[in-house]
Protein backbone atom coordinates (compact mmCIF):
# COMPACT_ATOMS: atom_id res chain seq x y z
CA UNK A 1 0.00 0.00 0.00
CA UNK A 2 1.33 3.44 -0.95
CA UNK A 3 1.76 6.22 1.59
CA UNK A 4 -0.51 8.87 0.10
CA UNK A 5 -1.18 12.40 1.29
CA UNK A 6 -2.35 14.01 4.52
CA UNK A 7 -5.02 11.74 5.97
CA UNK A 8 -6.16 14.33 8.51
CA UNK A 9 -6.02 17.52 6.43
CA UNK A 10 -8.28 19.51 8.76
CA UNK A 11 -6.28 18.37 11.81
CA UNK A 12 -9.24 16.84 13.62
CA UNK A 13 -8.51 15.83 17.18
CA UNK A 14 -7.33 12.22 17.41
CA UNK A 15 -8.43 10.26 20.48
CA UNK A 16 -6.34 7.91 22.59
CA UNK A 17 -7.63 5.08 20.40
CA UNK A 18 -5.96 6.72 17.39
CA UNK A 19 -9.32 7.50 15.80
CA UNK A 20 -10.98 10.78 14.89
CA UNK A 21 -14.34 12.05 13.66
CA UNK A 22 -15.20 12.63 10.02
CA UNK A 23 -13.81 15.91 8.67
CA UNK A 24 -17.33 16.96 7.64
CA UNK A 25 -20.56 15.99 9.35
CA UNK A 26 -23.08 13.75 7.63
CA UNK A 27 -25.54 16.60 7.14
CA UNK A 28 -22.88 19.12 6.07
CA UNK A 29 -23.52 17.81 2.57
CA UNK A 30 -25.46 20.96 1.71
CA UNK A 31 -22.25 23.02 1.96
CA UNK A 32 -21.07 21.11 -1.14
CA UNK A 33 -24.28 21.75 -3.07
CA UNK A 34 -23.14 20.55 -6.51
CA UNK A 35 -21.76 17.30 -5.15
CA UNK A 36 -24.84 16.83 -2.98
CA UNK A 37 -27.05 17.15 -6.07
CA UNK A 38 -24.93 14.61 -7.98
CA UNK A 39 -25.18 12.23 -5.02
CA UNK A 40 -28.96 12.65 -4.85
CA UNK A 41 -29.73 12.42 -8.57
CA UNK A 42 -26.86 10.24 -9.91
CA UNK A 43 -25.54 8.33 -6.90
CA UNK A 44 -24.10 5.61 -9.14
CA UNK A 45 -21.66 8.16 -10.62
CA UNK A 46 -20.56 9.49 -7.22
CA UNK A 47 -20.19 5.96 -5.84
CA UNK A 48 -18.09 4.91 -8.85
CA UNK A 49 -15.78 7.91 -8.66
CA UNK A 50 -15.39 7.54 -4.88
CA UNK A 51 -14.43 3.90 -5.29
CA UNK A 52 -11.99 4.57 -8.14
CA UNK A 53 -10.33 7.48 -6.37
CA UNK A 54 -9.98 5.60 -3.10
CA UNK A 55 -8.51 2.54 -4.83
CA UNK A 56 -5.98 4.73 -6.66
CA UNK A 57 -4.91 6.41 -3.41
CA UNK A 58 -4.59 3.01 -1.72
CA UNK A 59 -2.56 1.37 -4.49
CA UNK A 60 -0.51 4.26 -5.90
CA UNK A 61 -0.48 6.82 -3.10
CA UNK A 62 -1.44 9.62 -5.48
CA UNK A 63 -4.69 11.20 -6.67
CA UNK A 64 -6.37 9.60 -9.67
CA UNK A 65 -5.67 11.79 -12.73
CA UNK A 66 -8.86 13.38 -13.98
CA UNK A 67 -10.83 12.14 -10.97
CA UNK A 68 -11.83 8.84 -12.57
CA UNK A 69 -14.41 7.66 -15.03
CA UNK A 70 -18.07 8.39 -14.47
CA UNK A 71 -19.30 5.07 -15.77
CA UNK A 72 -17.88 1.59 -15.34
CA UNK A 73 -19.11 -1.79 -14.12
CA UNK A 74 -19.44 -0.43 -10.56
CA UNK A 75 -21.79 2.26 -11.85
CA UNK A 76 -23.89 -0.31 -13.73
CA UNK A 77 -24.14 -2.62 -10.72
CA UNK A 78 -24.99 0.28 -8.40
CA UNK A 79 -27.61 1.54 -10.85
CA UNK A 80 -29.22 -1.90 -11.15
CA UNK A 81 -29.33 -2.26 -7.37
CA UNK A 82 -30.64 1.28 -6.95
CA UNK A 83 -33.89 0.47 -8.76
CA UNK A 84 -35.10 -2.08 -6.17
CA UNK A 85 -33.53 -0.04 -3.34
CA UNK A 86 -30.46 -2.15 -2.52
CA UNK A 87 -27.59 0.01 -3.79
CA UNK A 88 -26.78 1.18 -0.27
CA UNK A 89 -25.36 -2.30 0.40
CA UNK A 90 -22.44 -1.56 -1.93
CA UNK A 91 -21.63 1.60 -0.01
CA UNK A 92 -21.01 -0.23 3.26
CA UNK A 93 -17.66 -1.70 2.17
CA UNK A 94 -16.41 1.51 0.60
CA UNK A 95 -17.42 3.53 3.65
CA UNK A 96 -15.58 1.05 5.89
CA UNK A 97 -12.48 1.32 3.68
CA UNK A 98 -12.59 5.11 3.92
CA UNK A 99 -12.97 4.97 7.71
CA UNK A 100 -10.01 2.58 7.88
CA UNK A 101 -7.77 4.68 5.64
CA UNK A 102 -8.42 7.87 7.57
CA UNK A 103 -8.69 6.33 11.07
CA UNK A 104 -12.25 7.55 11.50
CA UNK A 105 -14.40 6.35 14.39
CA UNK A 106 -17.28 4.04 13.58
CA UNK A 107 -18.29 0.46 12.95
CA UNK A 108 -20.04 -1.74 10.42
CA UNK A 109 -23.47 -1.17 11.97
CA UNK A 110 -23.02 2.59 11.69
CA UNK A 111 -21.82 2.24 8.10
CA UNK A 112 -24.85 0.12 7.30
CA UNK A 113 -27.36 2.50 8.86
CA UNK A 114 -25.74 5.60 7.39
CA UNK A 115 -25.64 4.12 3.89
CA UNK A 116 -29.22 2.87 4.14
CA UNK A 117 -30.89 5.89 5.72
CA UNK A 118 -29.02 8.69 4.00
CA UNK A 119 -27.13 7.43 0.97
CA UNK A 120 -26.64 10.78 -0.76
CA UNK A 121 -25.30 12.45 2.41
CA UNK A 122 -23.09 9.43 3.00
CA UNK A 123 -21.66 9.55 -0.54
CA UNK A 124 -21.02 13.28 -0.20
CA UNK A 125 -19.28 12.89 3.16
CA UNK A 126 -17.09 10.10 1.77
CA UNK A 127 -16.15 12.11 -1.35
CA UNK A 128 -15.19 15.13 0.73
CA UNK A 129 -12.90 13.01 2.91
CA UNK A 130 -11.14 11.62 -0.18
CA UNK A 131 -10.84 15.11 -1.70
CA UNK A 132 -9.14 16.44 1.43
CA UNK A 133 -6.34 13.91 1.02
CA UNK A 134 -6.12 14.52 -2.74
CA UNK A 135 -5.92 18.28 -2.23
CA UNK A 136 -3.07 17.85 0.27
CA UNK A 137 -0.80 16.93 -2.65
CA UNK A 138 1.13 19.99 -3.78
CA UNK A 139 -0.22 21.45 -6.98
CA UNK A 140 -3.25 19.17 -7.07
CA UNK A 141 -6.78 20.50 -7.16
CA UNK A 142 -9.73 18.32 -8.15
CA UNK A 143 -13.26 19.58 -8.32
CA UNK A 144 -16.11 17.14 -8.43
Amino acid sequence: MAAGGNKNALNREVGVDGRRDWSHGLFDCTSACGLCCWAAWCPCVVYTKNKQRLQHLQTRGTPLPGGGERYDSNCCIYGCLLIPGYAWILQIGTRADIRGRYSIRGDTVGDCLTSWCCHSCSLTQERREIELEENSFEGYSQSQ
